[in-house]
């Protein structure tokens, strides 16, 4: 018998507004110039106390706050959003509330100063590189000295939990280049990283030029290379990975992220947002439009919704968890699932074993450090067909 999640301790909340719309992004977002800004962060407000009435036991534990770009909202409308969440949530008990940042919006201090007041204690700063030339070439309007100017500034704020993301195999980018980046990454000595490879993914500007041809990007080796260089530098520096994209020292890995890739239930909330309740995802509506509409009429704004198989719950138990240095538990899949890892994949997961792509101790099953290069491959192994 399967056991169902009782615990929804994580809440997304989803703001698609940016200033500008980088090449490489395929998230749900608009030109904030023009949009019912205030007319969305009421609805959205609505949607949270709509939901939240469904579940009046629940102990929310971590917010996260991402988009587009949260922070392309004036300071009076984080406000506004900031105030109407505590109404409804006792964010000054969650363990862990952030809100992604871009550095362009940190260069003063009004931001910073509202999300300190509503208790957000975790900051994701969008950075990507600290090259002023590939920054232009990727769409990002900040440079790398500004960057490193709303780190600090955030650090004086008062944040002493910050991430920021790098993205490698981008245009331009040789292994010189993102060796500087992460120098001057580490030289901030802040607690967590995220660094991911460069995808391209459909809807994008990048995706076009690749489909005309014009876009050059380093080669697979270029940037196998740039990956091993991120695992080793912030090793050096006693950061330690504990996700395949994410490093962090001790105690500072993302709480709100965590939840994902245990594969626990959460709420989502907002335009293009998904959730995941129970045995069920949901997905909103995207387009802002259509969002608003049946908010208007107290009525929450799913687009769509499945059960999710214990299939699915299986395979995704693998693919995420695989994600983990620490891997996927046998004693959470076991009492979970009500059957052991090794009865499920009595096949693949010796071979995976003998492949050196997968590695094993008394607690779990994970990802060696080669395995982690062809992530993809090994968790298509673990497909259920």
């Amino acid at each position: 018998m399967q056991a169902v999640q009782k615990n929804i301790g994580a809440i997304y909340i989803h703001i698609p507004f940016c200033e500008h719309i980088c090449y490489y992004c395929n998230f749900n977002k608009v030109f904030i110039q023009g949009q019912p800004v205030d007319d969305y962060l009421t609805a959205l407000l609505k949607e949270i106390k709509l939901a939240l009435q469904q579940y009046p036991q629940t102990k929310i534990k971590t917010i996260y706050i991402g988009g587009g770009t949260p922070t392309a909202l004036s300071a009076a409308q984080l406000d506004y959003l900031l105030s109407g969440l505590q109404e409804l949530v006792p964010v000054d008990q969650v363990e862990e509330f952030t809100v992604e940042a871009n550095p362009n919006d940190l260069l003063k201090g009004d931001k910073l100063q509202v999300l300190k007041a509503h208790f957000v204690n975790r900051l994701s700063i969008g950075v990507q590189s600290f090259n002023d030339d590939v920054l232009k070439k990727i769409g990002r309007t900040h440079s790398g000295v500004e960057a490193v100017k709303a780190v600090e500034n955030a650090q004086h704020a008062g944040f002493n939990n910050i991430s920021i993301d790098l993205i490698y195999r981008l245009p331009g980018q040789d292994l010189v280049d993102f060796g500087h980046s992460l120098k001057q990454a580490l030289a901030l000595e802040i607690p967590h990283y995220a660094t991911y490879s460069l995808i391209l993914e459909q809807k994008t500007v990048f995706y076009n030029l690749m489909r005309r041809g014009k876009l050059k990007l380093p080669s697979q080796d270029m940037e196998a290379d740039m990956y091993q260089l991120a695992m080793d530098e912030f090793a050096k520096h006693g950061v330690e990975q504990y996700e395949i994209s994410n490093f962090a020292k001790p105690g500072f890995q993302s709480q709100h992220n965590l939840t994902y890739w245990h594969n626990e239930n959460y709420f989502g909330f907002g335009a293009g947002a998904s959730g995941y309740l129970g045995n069920q995802r949901y997905q909103n509506f995207g387009p802002i439009k259509q969002y608003l509409a049946p908010l208007s009429q107290q009525q929450l704004p799913i687009l769509a919704s499945e059960n999710i198989t214990r299939q699915q719950q299986i395979e995704e138990q693998l693919f995420l968890g695989l994600r983990l240095n620490a891997g996927v538990s046998k004693e959470v899949f076991l009492k979970r699932f009500g059957v052991d890892l090794l009865t499920v994949y009595p096949e693949v997961i010796p071979k995976l074993l003998q492949q050196n792509l997968l590695a094993e101790n008394t607690d779990a099953y994970y990802l060696t450090e080669r395995g982690r290069f062809v992530g993809n491959d090994v968790f298509a192994e673990f497909m259920l067909v």
